[in-house]
């Protein structure tokens, strides 16, 4: 045990001794629900490590960064030796990393987040007793199959009444509501 503890505390493993036990604070805290924030993605994706969580990346290179840095305190002796197994450490502990979020990219493909221009295109039905170019609301559906109440406008005189059928074919975002025009499903 108390070679290991040496072990520990030698060159370069001492840096990522340290850096292991942030990174064991930090699971801990998450754990218990007090702490949970995550990297840019401009840094993961500097680093090569987009595709995972930040923190599963990074406390991945620091774990086999510290092994790495481990096993070379005790295999080689001598300052330049040491010095590169600093370096090999680091490139270890990255190019595993890199490996997981390469493989969580496989994994879990980036799913692009809803806006509302995915309603221009799409059918609606008119809720409210008529749409003008001032006022009116109609029930969109998404494509997971839930529906959303939203605005709408309409740019002349046309027929739109409750339950009336319409397609939504452009958004105001000064205004925040979508233009429709009257659609016959038949």
């Amino acid at each position: 045990m108390a070679r290991f503890v040496d072990a520990v505390l030698e060159f370069p493993a001492v840096l990522f001794s340290f850096m292991l036990v942030v990174v064991i604070v930090y699971w801990v805290l998450v754990l218990l629900g007090g702490l949970g924030m995550d990297l840019p993605d401009d840094f993961l994706a500097a680093l090569g490590l987009r595709g995972v969580p930040g923190a599963v990346a990074l406390s991945l290179l620091v774990v086999v960064a510290w092994f790495v840095g481990l096993v070379g305190v005790v295999l080689v002796e001598g300052l330049p030796a040491r010095s590169a197994v600093l370096v090999v450490a680091l490139l270890a502990g990255w190019l595993c990393a890199r490996l997981v979020a390469r493989a969580g990219r496989a994994l879990f493909p980036a799913v692009a987040s809803p806006s509302r221009a995915d309603f221009v295109g799409r059918m609606c039905v008119i809720r409210t007793g008529r749409v003008g170019p001032d006022f009116g609301q109609a029930e969109v559906t998404a494509d997971d199959g839930s529906s959303a109440l939203v605005q709408v406008r309409t740019t002349g005189d046309d027929a739109l009444r409750a339950g009336s059928s319409a397609l939504i074919f452009d958004y105001d975002p000064e205004g925040e509501f979508f233009w429709v025009m009257p659609y016959d499903l038949h």
